[in-house]
């Protein structure tokens, strides 16, 4: 039997590629918490050893193996091992180069248990050895969208991998869609929890740290955010606003996106508008009071 003291109400999901020595040090940081969490990989089809090293360093740590990199969608199978096997009913995310301060996550179980409409919550994020305040953290916290009883600013959307969220609201929801891979994959989530009636919160109380890894490709992830922004808007958003979004993300698609790239947006919005179900009047009234801030 397991003699380890498992806190009963969160696990925590760290998502990771091909960085082992950075998920080394997070899992270190993560082991050491005060909560004790149950702590799953999500090795999205590492070729670094990333499973070896999980396997032969953190033996209470479980590793969910994909064959094949899924992108932001691996955090899926975290969110099921969470509630199906782990049997928790919050599951923390985290990334393979940041992690939660010290008593975040008790706190964030008190919070969701106390608000039964949250379905997630996001964390301050402090960035490197010297704690400055993410500028994403910076505009949740001026969010203009009405906040009374809830436990911090109402937030349209979260930091994927610096959020707390109730399982059962995240599966319901179907979680992130493979097809979108990675980059501002939290948005069509999001607006799917609003349309469900559920509230998102930015809670500063709770903090995570972010260790930005070196081993990353910017350029990358420039051309699949902007791919991204147009495909969530047309697959959610009235046509004027899709319209707006595709025409503001041309610039970076022109910089970012190869040949290879624009087929590829080309041929992803055949199931983009064969699946196309525009979100309603209080998601979208939401949007442009958050849009009228920035």
């Amino acid at each position: 039997m397991d003699a380890i003291p498992w806190h009963a109400g969160i696990s925590v999901v760290v998502l990771t590629y091909n960085r082992r020595d950075t998920l080394c040090w997070t899992l270190r940081h993560l082991q050491g918490l005060p909560e004790r969490p149950r702590i799953a990989v999500v090795d999205n089809g590492s070729t670094d050893g990333t499973a070896a090293m999980v396997r032969d360093v953190f033996p209470q740590v479980v590793c969910l193996r994909s064959d094949t990199n899924l992108g932001a969608a691996g955090r899926n199978l975290g969110a099921q091992w969470a509630a199906q096997v782990a049997g928790t009913p919050y599951v923390a995310f985290c990334d393979d180069d940041c992690w939660w301060q010290p008593g975040s996550l008790a706190r964030a179980c008190a919070l969701l248990d106390a608000y039964p409409a949250v379905a997630s919550l996001t964390a301050r994020i402090l960035v490197g050895a010297s704690g400055k305040e993410d500028p994403t953290s910076t505009l949740m916290s001026r969010s203009p969208l009405p906040s009374a009883d809830l436990p911090g600013r109402a937030i349209l959307g979260f930091m994927a991998g610096a959020t707390a969220f109730r399982a059962e609201a995240f599966l319901a929801a179907g979680g992130y869609d493979e097809r979108f891979f990675i980059g501002g994959e939290e948005t069509v989530l999001a607006w799917k929890l609003a349309a469900h009636g559920w509230r998102m919160v930015y809670a500063p109380e709770l903090v995570v740290h972010h260790h930005p890894s070196p081993l990353r490709d910017s350029r990358a992830r420039r051309a699949l955010l902007a791919r991204n922004a147009v495909w969530a808007a047309w697959l959610h958003l009235p046509a004027t606003m899709a319209i707006g979004d595709t025409v503001r993300a041309m610039p970076s698609l022109a910089m970012h996106l190869g040949v290879a790239g624009w087929r590829e947006l080309a041929h992803g919005m055949q199931w983009v508008l064969r699946e196309r179900a525009v979100v309603g009047d209080h998601v979208v009234a939401a949007l442009r009071l958050t849009r009228r801030q920035r």
